[in-house]
């Protein structure tokens, strides 16, 4: 279960890719659509969904896996 990261591929698109993967899961034109197609692995996975800018910092963490520090309500 590896995290999955939605980076810039340096042509003006986006990629997502397993952490620690050298190839790319998929590439995309639009960041929203690289965004949902990344969530889905994630959640189906339990992992964590890391978004970074395009200059390539990361911009927001979601966490679909099981939470060590659950919401309290």
């Amino acid at each position: 279960m590896s995290d999955q990261h939605v980076v810039p591929d340096g042509n003006g698109g986006w990629n997502v890719k397993g952490a620690g993967n050298s190839r790319v899961t998929k590439n995309f034109e639009k960041k929203s659509d690289a965004e949902k197609f990344a969530r889905e692995i994630s959640q189906n996975q339990h992992s964590e969904l890391v978004i970074h800018n395009r200059d390539g910092k990361i911009s927001r963490k979601d966490s679909h896996g099981h939470d060590s520090f659950p919401p309290k309500g």
